[in-house]
């Protein structure tokens, strides 16, 4: 009896380890690891370091998060494309994608020189904070971080 206690416990010591190695594969930086778990708000990200574009990113997140049923938004701005991930209150899941056509719409016709992909989907969300996180560092090209802006708008297009 005490083998085969002794058998168990090895064995569910074995188990935990490598169930916490494969947990360790998938790290993010920064704030993206706990992005789904909480409210993150990060500061937009804007490729085209401009005083324009700072101030536009500046007001366009303060105007997203405005709207009641979304708490938690991440804005990366391009050229004239911006990426507008957000997370909606839990209990207004139900009605994301009219939120996401609304959302859509009042920013087309509020910033009509911008084109914007909107989505409320969490790897999108996770995708921008991630590459926000990048762009922290100095030494992050700029040509990279244009570079996965484009792979996340493609990847958001291929998703709808």
């Amino acid at each position: 009896m005490k083998d085969l206690l002794r058998y168990l416990l090895i064995v569910s010591a074995i188990c935990a380890v490598f169930f916490t190695m494969g947990c360790e594969g998938a790290k993010k930086k920064g704030e993206a690891k706990m992005a789904l778990f909480k409210t993150t708000n990060p500061h937009p990200a804007v490729l085209y370091e401009t005083p324009e574009e700072f101030k536009f990113a500046e007001e366009l997140q303060k105007y997203v998060l405005s709207f009641p049923d979304i708490y938690d938004v991440a804005i990366i701005t391009g050229k004239k494309r911006v990426l507008v991930a957000y997370k909606v209150k839990h209990m207004k899941r139900f009605k994301m994608k009219k939120i996401e056509k609304e959302l859509n719409k009042k920013l087309e016709d509020k910033y009509k020189d911008h084109n914007f992909t909107v989505s409320s989907d969490y790897k999108i969300f996770l995708e921008a904070v991630e590459l926000n996180e990048d762009l922290k560092d100095e030494k992050y090209s700029r040509d990279k971080a244009r570079k996965e802006f484009k792979k996340i708008i493609k990847l958001q297009e291929e998703m709808t």
